[in-house]
């Protein structure tokens, strides 16, 4: 049977259509917007959670297209079939009847401010090439002509530049007879990026004046759609503007356009004969809510549905978390004290953490509190919201939990490993001495306080301990560290062998203790497994003539030593 092909990184709503992709229908955001009638609208979402591919159906359906000669273009046919169609004639009177500016800022993802804003005038002169049918009409006075010229030429000062959106709205109005629509897209990724590289007063200062110019009390504007990943404070950058209406994942306003709804991936599993795959689709991608909808990865679902056209059999991964920005993610592990560990271990075991939440904060302001840290994981996709309160003094809080599989991924293997990384930045020497020395309280004791600078979980197995001194023994110099290695009647935890034979080697096995009462007899039946599966055989029979035993018994971040 044939199926449809996913868009699978297609985020152009006519090439959606025209090719023949798979298409989950949102058109009835359409109907929304027009109903609502807000002057400027702030829709955060996650990364990858459809705002691009929405913005371009916005514009598809609202603009007056036309070619480079000024001919009007009809894309009517679009829409054939999809609900907006249903809406009535007082809807689709504005379908192709406004001219629309259309920006994504991504592009200014850049190393330096000068890159940046270099990219940021290139992209907004991409919108004056588009419409640059405009210059053959009469009613342009010479110099509007002539800084039109300029801005499509890449040829402008960076004061016409900061008002580059509200002239070009101004022109539209002027040549049309009708107020512009602007879209704007990913508006946060150069101020999340600047802030990074160390130019944020510059990027900000500019979109700021971008944003004023274009927004606060502009007669040329129908109205705006602007998406981002965080919202960012009035104060910092939509100062004054009163016309902003913010729609963030706390907003019960479309609610339903961003990701699938429960509903909606029923359907694709039907559609590619997948139910059988539903439960397992849910436990890995499923679990956000937005407003009052349960919101499933739109990103991880479509290409994990591609995986499973190809092979029944696949397994799912972690699609989202390999696209999606960690670095100030990463910055929680480096900030993080004892009561952050605790927290976040309780996140992966499953429980809830209570946070104060509040949405309007500065990139500059992310590092100042570890609250503000937790807020910007919520806002971008982290966590989902249990519930929620208010308490006596007004203060917003609520109780977060990691949404599903996925996202449980990122914090037991990425966030794992950057801490495991920031052990190993620690000095080890007295570590690998006791080792040598044959002390197993000093041993104990070094592990007991590196274990104390990563996170652990209860339901831990033992690979993650197994990892977890696989790595911190790494390192030493003139031995090799093996884990896992066949010898005797089975597989030791960890070999390390010096490169020369005249000096002892050691084998290590580990336990987990189910209580704390449980260490002692757990180190022992470690160093008895060692010798019931004669490990040590092929140390032997390789030359070692002393072989040290160590059994290794942890519960937590405890642990117990002991020597054979």
């Amino acid at each position: 049977m044939d199926y449809k092909p996913l868009p699978v990184g297609v985020d152009i709503f006519e090439k959606i259509i025209t090719r023949g992709y798979y298409f989950i229908d949102k058109t009835w955001m359409i109907k929304e917007l027009i109903d609502k009638k807000a002057d400027v609208n702030l829709v955060t979402r996650p990364r990858r959670f459809g705002k691009t591919l929405n913005l371009s159906m916005l514009q598809y359906f609202f603009e007056d297209a036309r070619d480079s000669g000024g001919v009007r273009q009809d894309n009517s046919y679009l829409f054939e079939g999809l609900k907006i169609m249903e809406a009535g004639a007082s809807y689709l009177a504005h379908m192709g009847q406004y001219p629309v500016i259309n920006l994504t800022l991504k592009s200014a993802k850049q190393p330096s401010w000068e890159i940046s804003f270099a990219m940021l005038r290139r992209e907004i002169a991409r919108e004056y090439h588009r419409h640059a049918f405009v210059l053959k009409d009469g009613r342009l006075t010479a110099q509007e002509r002539q800084r039109f010229i300029r801005m499509r030429d890449e040829e402008t000062s960076y004061a016409e530049c900061a008002d580059a959106v509200r002239f070009l709205s101004d022109v539209l109005m002027k040549i049309y007879g009708r107020k512009t629509i602007i879209l704007i897209d990913e508006y946060d990724v150069p101020l999340e990026h600047a802030f990074m590289e160390g130019f944020y007063q510059e990027t900000i200062s500019f979109i700021r004046s971008l944003f004023e110019s274009a927004f606060k009390t502009s007669a040329s504007l129908e109205f705006a759609v602007i998406t981002g990943c965080l919202r960012i404070s009035k104060e910092s950058i939509f100062t004054g503007m009163n016309n902003l209406n913010m729609i963030s994942i706390l907003n019960k306003n479309y609610d339903e356009y961003f990701g699938f709804t429960e509903e909606e991936v029923r359907k694709i599993c039907r559609d590619y004969k997948l139910e059988q795959k539903y439960e397992l689709i849910k436990t890995w991608y499923n679990g956000y809510i937005f407003g009052d909808v349960n919101i499933y990865n739109p990103w991880s679902l479509i290409l994990f549905i591609n995986d499973l056209k190809t092979n029944e059999d696949e397994f799912p991964s972690p699609y989202w978390a390999n696209t999606s920005s960690n670095s100030i993610v990463r910055k929680l592990i480096e900030m993080a004290d004892e009561n952050t560990k605790l927290e976040i271990e309780a996140l992966i075991e499953g429980k809830h953490i209570e946070k104060p939440i509040h949405e309007d904060i500065t990139y500059d302001e992310i590092y100042k509190t570890m609250d503000n840290l937790w807020n910007f994981m919520f806002f971008t996709g982290y966590f989902r919201k249990v519930r929620d309160w208010m308490d006596s003094e007004d203060n917003y809080f609520a109780e977060l939990a990691i949404p599903n599989r996925e996202v449980k991924y990122i914090f037991r293997r990425k966030i794992l490993g950057w801490f495991e990384e920031k052990v190993k930045q620690k000095d080890r020497s007295r570590l690998f001495q006791a080792l040598l020395d044959t002390d197993p309280e000093a041993l104990q004791e070094e592990i007991a306080d590196l274990l104390m600078e990563t996170i652990s979980f209860n339901d831990a197995y033992e690979s993650f301990y197994h990892g977890f001194l696989t790595g911190i023994f790494l390192g030493m110099k003139g031995y090799q560290v093996r884990s896992n290695r066949e010898g005797g009647r089975g597989r030791s935890d960890l070999v390390i062998r010096p490169v020369t034979r005249r000096k002892p080697a050691f084998v290590l096995e580990f336990k987990v203790a189910g209580k704390f009462a449980e260490l002692e007899k757990k180190a022992k039946e470690a160093l008895d497994q060692i010798e019931q599966r004669q490990y040590v055989r092929e140390l032997w029979e390789d030359g070692y003539q002393t072989v040290y035993r160590y059994g290794i018994a942890f519960f937590g971040k405890d642990c117990l030593v002991k020597l054979r």
